[in-house]
């Protein structure tokens, strides 16, 4: 499985655990993101990583900056793709789970390392249920 993740200068320590782990599963991972503590505009990289699920390049993208809601508007811009703000791994099942979500956007400030690796799990381990789900999902998309 090939996963996009991004990020901005909120980040570099979570996309860093994010990839060991990913890593170690045997994922194929594609850094879109800063290795830097600069400050960098988020948008640059939600929609690079976007842009790669949109394309079906990836699976799935992670986007993670400091509060996780501005990575999430600009990731969101791209047809297909549903990212999903996230803070719990219950939030990320149910992201999964009933809203088909294909990215994952993690607030890197009010999570922890150990949260976030958690979350990503449990949504990429977490299929879309489908069903009365299916119908609310293809709603979401403007065409």
């Amino acid at each position: 499985m090939k996963i996009a993740i991004g990020n901005d200068h909120a980040g570099p320590a979570y996309k860093k655990a994010i990839v060991d782990f990913l890593q170690a599963k045997g994922y194929e991972v594609t850094n879109y993101g800063t290795d830097s503590f600069d400050s960098v505009d988020y948008p640059d990289f939600g929609h690079q990583v976007a842009t790669a699920v949109e394309n079906g390049t990836v699976d799935f993208g992670i986007v993670i900056c400091g509060s996780g809601n501005g990575i999430a508007m600009s990731a969101n811009k791209h047809q297909g793709v549903r990212c999903a703000l996230c803070w719990t791994k219950e939030i990320a099942e149910l992201a999964r789970l009933h809203n088909d979500a294909n990215v994952i956007s993690i607030p890197a400030r009010f999570t922890s390392i150990e949260q976030a690796v958690a979350m990503v799990e449990t949504f990429l381990n977490t299929a879309f249920e489908g069903g009365r789900h299916a119908n609310r999902v293809n709603k979401i998309a403007c065409s």
